[in-house]
């Protein structure tokens, strides 16, 4: 299998399946000198992990991050500062169930990869659905732990959840404070009484559905990215649709810039103590592929889960039609704990283009 890495000098490849013993990831790239302890990515991937409410899968694991190699501290240091060598973290599996998928080893669940991987490679790990678990998220969480030590303090990635199904939040509530005093990563707290409302007839009824994350960055330097190849914009939205069930990624007034003006859509300027202000945000942090200095703004739709207890029509590896339904631990609406995967895609990707830009001016 092909494809397990991203970045350019920052580079992350990630190994591992859902049901496997263990999985993690190879971080190479970051810069030596940098303070980094086990218990400084153990605060992201907590935001992650599994079973830490009802409206999550209540699959048990502690996702505990273990740092192999890539650290180092002794009597001239003042805690494990990176050397520069990779860094591998690891993350054991604690709390499989494979069993509850052998029903499930020769067919196809509508929606999921099952059949897309028997195209390609002929065999799949159907535990839990192996690499395309995404349970391999936990690793890049890790991984965007070490970016935000590479990024700094000055700049700060954050994340929520918008709309799940039909329900959105109302824009003029919007609070980031809100999103760490409810399950949902919810910027709105009226809000939050409808989504559970909706998410438990969701999970009662044995179904999924999607949902919309928002992220900003927030101390972005202008100047980062390429104009061609190179574009901030290009890079986020990939990485971002790389995580498992995304479906669409917009940048700053993305589709709906399609109805504004040409006067709507730009973003005017005028002198500033400390450079250009940005009287609006339609470009979302970034022109020409180029940081611009204002925030950088996505958002990303998940699709709903695909392992639901409903029948579905299907077919299997004997060349049978057949109806199935999928057992286990499943969330019902995956882009809840897709919020802290979002932000650690996103501080990968800016933590890539904070080295390049430094490689290419100085």
């Amino acid at each position: 299998m092909s494809h397990n890495t991203f970045g350019h000098l920052f580079r992350v490849t990630t190994w591992g399946e859902s049901h496997g013993p263990a999985l993690g990831c190879v971080v190479d790239g970051c810069p030596p000198g940098i303070a980094l302890t086990e218990a400084e990515l153990q605060v992201w991937l907590d935001k992650r992990k599994p079973g830490g409410s009802k409206f999550v899968t209540q699959r048990q694991e502690a996702d505990a991050v273990r740092i192999l190699s890539g650290v180092f501290e002794d009597e001239r240091t003042d805690g494990p500062r990176t050397t520069g060598a990779p860094i591998s973290l690891m993350i054991e599996n604690t709390d499989q169930r494979s069993k509850d998928y052998s029903e499930i080893a020769r067919t196809f669940r509508p929606g999921h990869a099952d059949y897309a991987y028997i195209a390609k490679y002929g065999l799949r790990d159907y535990r839990g659905g192996g690499r395309s678990s995404a349970r391999e998220t936990a690793a890049r969480v890790a991984a965007g732990g070490v970016a935000r030590k590479v990024l700094g303090d000055s700049l700060q990635i954050r994340a929520a959840v918008i709309q799940i199904g039909p329900h959105k939040i109302d824009r003029a509530r919007f609070d980031w404070a809100e999103t760490h005093n409810n399950p949902f990563w919810c910027p709105d707290a009226r809000t939050v009484a409808v989504w559970e409302t909706f998410l438990e007839e969701v999970r009662k009824a044995g179904s999924s559905t999607g949902a919309i994350v928002e992220v900003e960055a927030t101390g972005v330097p202008a100047g980062w990215g390429a104009p061609i190849y190179g574009k901030i914009d290009a890079e986020l939205a990939g990485a971002l649709m790389s995580i498992n069930a995304v479906k669409g990624v917009e940048i700053g007034a993305g589709f709906g810039a399609a109805a504004l003006s040409g006067e709507e859509n730009a973003d005017e300027m005028r002198l500033g103590n400390d450079g250009p202000v940005f009287l609006s945000n339609s470009a979302g942090g970034v022109l020409g592929g180029i940081s611009t200095g204002q925030p950088v703004i996505a958002r990303v739709a998940f699709k709903p889960t695909s392992s639901i207890l409903t029948p579905r029509r299907s077919i299997n590896q004997d060349g049978e039609e057949i109806e199935m339904r999928t057992k286990g631990r499943h969330d019902p609406c995956v882009g809840i704990r897709g919020t802290p995967v979002v932000e650690a895609m996103v501080a990968c990707v800016l933590a890539d283009a904070k080295l390049r830009h430094r490689a290419q001016v100085g």
